[in-house]
């Protein structure tokens, strides 16, 4: 698929067609004859995966809902939680960034009007952090819109699963994709080819003059006279990078898109690029389901998780990015095994028809959670009593009765003495989705004793790696000695992360390879190089 007066040669080129499309659409806005490679054959990457959250402090639809926030609020927020791991110009250029990125999408009416909706930040208590939170999300868009673009944007997660049918809206990620598309390719000056993966990048003095490609197999040349931005998304589905990176977590387990293994951070790499927090991910757990990857996990409504020891080791109710550090940690720090973690729960679990409402895929797939196909799969044990589940599952004896009792008594009396579920408003947030529980004062902790009981398997998984390649303030690539390679950018999550190791709010992902698309692009508009 390509736009009009296609060549081999561009102002600017985009590898990776995810959030990287809205740099596209900011180049080609501009004037600036922009072509975007896309390894597979969708457009959209993970970000048409995911719920299109965006975390960007201070944007007009915040505004719009009353909420009082922007670059001096956020500043304080990101200062503590991100500290020295990434640059504070990053992080400004980040903040500056968001609000004049929302200001220009909205300017075109494909973008629609954006809107915010309330999901705390992940970090409560620190300074500049807001219980309501930042998190703004695209409209849907009727997929006639599209017209014959419509079959190259990437279906949702649950259509190439299970095979549900996405339906005659595009929601979320799939939405953002859409509009994006549809806004780059009426500018005129935009051509995207799918099936085109990235060889290497081509240098000359120095400096990135375009890219090596194969496409429908035939090896092709792309040159780039103002620059190319590396938008590819990480290495998740790169099974030896995750081995030397992040040693013990499989790519198995993640939910990143297909395409995702690496190819524009090894170019990169192999032009002298400087890279950071390559052990990195947006970490999730994954709850383990017949047939397929692991379902990417918020919070639980009620159960414990425990260790191979029985033993509890965290708030469960945790936001998804800091369970699955704590996961690590834990398996890390310790002689006793986390990974693969036993969730533990009662019938209560299943009698609440909204109890996994912390499962994103779970309003899309109805009756997805199929208790005898769970079980034939081994993925889920049932027992009449938690002795016998606890053999079932290879815990020690006694063990894990020991960490329900002791639950059920924060249960009853409203306070979990051990890790404070409940006390946040991430917390607070599941118990509006999926119900209060009622045994005690604590509408986030319910007692475990309704027989028969279940243990379900959680693993790491994650929405994608987030380090890689180091840039700076305007999304230029950077050498270990901190000079620019002229003419390489980067985003997303080929770019090593202005949040360092942590996730700010939802939308941290995508809210920032857009802000630093967009950066990318305007610098490029100015003269690039």
């Amino acid at each position: 698929m390509s736009g009009e007066g296609t060549t081999d040669s561009y102002d600017v080129i985009v590898v990776g067609s995810g959030a990287g499309l809205v740099g596209a659409y900011a180049a080609a806005s501009r004037g600036l004859r922009t072509l975007v490679i896309e390894k597979t054959e969708y457009v959209g990457g993970t970000t048409a995966y995911s719920g299109a959250g965006m975390w960007l402090p201070g944007n007009a639809a915040e505004q719009r809902a009353g909420v009082e926030d922007g670059p001096d609020v956020a500043r304080p927020y990101l200062d503590a939680i991100v500290g020295d791991d990434s640059p504070t110009a990053l992080r400004e250029a980040f903040l500056q960034a968001g609000p004049t990125l929302i200001d220009e999408l909205e300017k075109n009416p494909r973008f629609g009007r954006f809107f915010w909706q309330g999901v705390p930040d992940y970090f409560a208590g620190r300074p500049g952090s807001l219980p309501q939170g930042r998190t703004i999300f695209p409209e849907n868009l009727d997929r006639s819109e599209l017209g014959d673009l419509e079959p190259l944007v990437r279906r949702p997660l649950w259509t190439e699963r299970w095979g549900v049918d996405p339906g005659s809206e595009m929601i979320g990620g799939q939405a953002l994709i859409g509009r994006a598309l549809l806004a780059f390719m009426e500018t005129g000056n935009g051509t995207v080819l799918t099936n085109t993966a990235l060889e290497r990048l081509l240098v000359v003095d120095g400096a990135v003059v375009g890219v090596e490609a194969r496409s429908e197999g035939e090896l092709v040349t792309f040159r780039a006279d103002r620059g190319v931005l590396l938008a590819a998304g990480g290495y998740e589905r790169n099974g030896a990078l995750r081995e030397r990176f992040q040693p013990g977590i499989a790519d198995e387990w993640t939910q990143g898109c297909p395409g995702n293994t690496g190819d524009a951070l090894t170019a990169g790499i192999d032009i002298g690029a400087a890279t950071d927090l390559l052990d990195e991910s947006w970490f999730a757990p994954g709850l383990v389901v017949p047939d397929t990857r692991p379902v990417f996990y918020t919070s639980v409504w009620s159960g414990i998780w425990v260790n191979s020891a029985g033993q509890r080791y965290l708030n469960e109710r945790l936001p998804y990015d800091r369970a699955g550090h704590e996961m690590l940690r834990a398996h890390r720090s310790s002689h006793v095994s986390h990974l693969p973690t036993h969730w533990v729960f009662d019938q209560r679990q299943l009698d609440n028809k909204r109890a996994f409402a912390g499962l994103p895929v779970a309003p899309q797939v109805p009756g997805w959670f199929d208790v005898d196909k769970f079980l034939a799969a081994g993925v889920l044990k049932r027992a009449d009593t938690l002795e016998e589940l606890a053999e079932m599952i290879g815990l020690p004896a006694g063990s894990l009765t020991e960490s329900v009792e002791r639950f059920n008594g924060y249960a009853r009396g409203g306070k979990d003495e051990q890790f404070g579920r409940g006390e946040d408003p991430w917390d607070l947030m599941i118990t509006h989705m999926a119900g209060a529980h009622t045994d005690g004062p604590n509408p986030c902790l319910g007692v475990i004793d309704k027989a028969p009981f279940y243990a379900a398997t959680i693993v790491l998984s994650d929405l994608g790696t987030k380090g890689g390649l180091k840039t700076d303030e305007h999304a230029r690539v950077l050498r270990p000695d901190g000079s620019v390679i002229s003419g390489l950018y980067a985003s997303g999550n080929t770019m090593a992360p202005m949040s360092g190791r942590i996730y700010p709010g939802a939308g941290g992902p995508v809210g920032s390879s857009m802000a630093f698309s967009y950066i990318a692009a305007v610098d490029m508009a100015d003269g690039g190089r």
